[in-house]
């Protein structure tokens, strides 16, 4: 069975399994009143009840893949621990649970962060961390032994928090956060395949998550049939981050492919902090509702910032570590700049009416 094949059958795998286990769980969902009430919140765009907690789907079908190809022996490239990954779906178990709860009891900012950091403390004690980065005049930089190590679980449960919230924020509008991350996890197999041995343990879970993803997305599409929650969000993201690790450090990857909505996420938190808000009060001034105020469509906001992350994650897997690093702080010039604009254009709009 030859190589390509092979790939293929487990996107497909991971998009059908993710596709029928969606369809059962909109049908659980209203059945036990599993549902986001546009009513609850005014921030809420969506005009009916639409069923929440979604990513349980995608959760159970990355799960399934991935313990099948574990049983078959696929997953002994002997680049990562075994223990890694069951503590990777130890901790997406824990994003769910949590994330089901959140939803379901709008838990107050502080009481939903303990998900998160109880997932990310399960899996660093599985042995995650990030042990070195790539320096952008030539060599590794080994960073697990500055500050006798702690340096290294530092970045690690710093890198990994922020991932998770940038896709627990970034889910505002139908189909974005699933969208984005499907176009990154592609981007990790990619570069993925430049550096590993073929058959890689990185190569076989990104490619489920983007299967996954996308069977997903079928439903969470504009209109929504069934959103991600903030377990599906926290999930996603918590995993592209793990993945960005265990595929040799590619950090300089992940913030190129995902760099518009962590710019975004930054760009609020200093807004708030700027006028005295606590960084955890809701608002509508994230990129994806700006645009949304300009006039484009929820499926146009989408395409638009998949597109900006499929741009710059091409240029991820095509140039060095130095180029990256450049490209990325233009891509943060580019983003301010881009912001600027729309805030004069949303202001002057204001203004007329």
């Amino acid at each position: 069975m030859n190589l390509s094949y092979n790939y293929l059958l487990i996107f497909f795998a991971g998009f059908v399994l993710s596709l029928v286990f969606t369809f059962f769980y909109i049908r659980l969902a209203k059945k036990i009143n599993l549902v986001d009430d546009p009513k609850s919140n005014p921030r809420k765009i969506h005009s009916k009840p639409i069923p929440f907690g979604g990513g349980t789907a995608i959760f159970l079908a990355v799960f399934i893949l991935v313990t099948i190809l574990a049983n078959q022996g696929f997953l002994i490239d002997n680049k990562i621990a075994p223990q890694i990954l069951i503590g990777l779906f130890a901790s997406g178990l824990v994003l769910i649970i949590s994330g089901l709860i959140d939803d379901k009891l709008s838990l107050r900012p502080w009481q939903s962060l303990l998900g998160p950091i109880i997932a990310i403390v399960i899996i660093m004690s599985c042995g995650l961390h990030i042990g070195y980065i790539t320096n952008p005049l030539g060599g590794i930089l080994y960073i697990d032994k500055v500050w006798f190590g702690y340096f290294s679980l530092i970045l690690t449960f710093l890198w990994l928090l922020g991932m998770t919230y940038t896709t627990k924020l970034l889910d505002g509008i139908d189909g974005l956060a699933s969208s984005v991350c499907l176009v990154a996890t592609l981007m990790i197999f990619i570069v993925s395949l430049t550096w590993d041995v073929k058959y890689s343990t990185t190569s076989f879970l990104s490619l489920a998550l983007a299967g996954s993803l996308l069977g997903f997305l079928l439903w969470n599409w504009h209109p929504a049939k069934v959103f991600l929650g903030e377990g599906g969000s926290t999930f996603i993201g918590f995993s592209l981050g793990v993945l960005a690790i265990i595929s040799g450090s590619k950090i300089a990857t992940a913030l190129l492919v995902m760099g518009a909505p962590i710019i975004d996420v930054v760009l609020v938190i200093w807004r708030r902090l700027r006028q005295k808000k606590s960084i955890w009060q809701g608002d509508n001034e994230h990129l994806h509702f700006k645009l949304r105020r300009a006039g484009l469509s929820q499926p146009q906001i989408v395409l638009f910032l998949s597109f900006l992350s499929l741009c710059f994650g091409t240029i991820a897997i095509f140039f060095s570590t130095k180029i990256k690093i450049i490209v990325l702080l233009l891509f943060v010039i580019f983003l301010l700049l881009f912001n600027y604009k729309i805030n004069s254009y949303l202001q002057k709009k204001y203004e007329k009416l």
